[in-house]
């Protein structure tokens, strides 16, 4: 695991309303951020999300997958609440990057679904490092979640990184029909609830 050290912090405004924005970065350059609203340091379970960047879902609106609607719904449920946090950590495609991304993508256009594709190009399913979302909300001062997601293996693969998970919180947005079959891989093949 690399260890995390803490930039800066600033305003943010957003559609959503205004955040604090705090930046990381690792030992080897990576840049990670957060996202919070309110105070998440009094010791109660904060909703949260651990978000892993999706450029062509986040800034690209793809429609192949769900994760730019699901990151534009944990930011309105945290307004909603008016207090939360989300751990934006930079790792593209479930950790293989963006050009490997583009290469999965592309055998996914031949027949291949998510898993098959990194598996076809010699890749984990899912080479994340959630323990940097542990040490952001260390630092925040988070000690207990209630988490925005819908797949209980991170849900546990969170509690093993040092992460008290009090409860899932669904996170049910972007389906269509272009991301149906993604979504049913999800579900089928890595335990996600829909």
């Amino acid at each position: 695991m690399s260890k995390l050290n803490f930039v800066a912090a600033c305003r943010l405004p957003t559609e959503w309303g205004v955040f604090t924005l705090h930046g990381f970065e690792d030992e080897n350059g990576q840049e990670h951020v957060a996202l919070t609203m309110g105070d998440v340091s009094d010791g109660l379970p904060v909703l949260a999300r651990v978000h892993s960047e999706c450029l062509t879902g986040d800034a690209l609106f793809s429609r192949k997958c769900d994760c730019g609607p699901q990151l534009q719904a944990a930011m309105q449920a945290v307004q909603r609440e008016g207090r939360g946090a989300i751990a934006y950590l930079r790792q593209e495609g479930r950790g293989i990057g963006l050009i490997n991304k583009i290469r999965a993508y592309r055998l996914q256009d031949q027949g291949l679904d998510t898993v098959e594709a990194n598996l076809a190009l010699g890749l984990p399913v899912d080479a994340r490092d959630f323990g940097l979302a542990q040490q952001i909300f260390a630092h925040l001062g988070i000690r207990s979640v209630r988490l925005l997601t819908n797949n209980p293996d991170k849900v546990e693969t969170l509690r093993s990184a040092g992460i008290e998970v009090a409860e899932r919180v669904p996170l049910h947005v972007g389906e269509n029909a272009e991301n149906e079959h993604y979504l049913h891989t999800k579900a089928e093949k890595l335990g996600h609830m829909f």
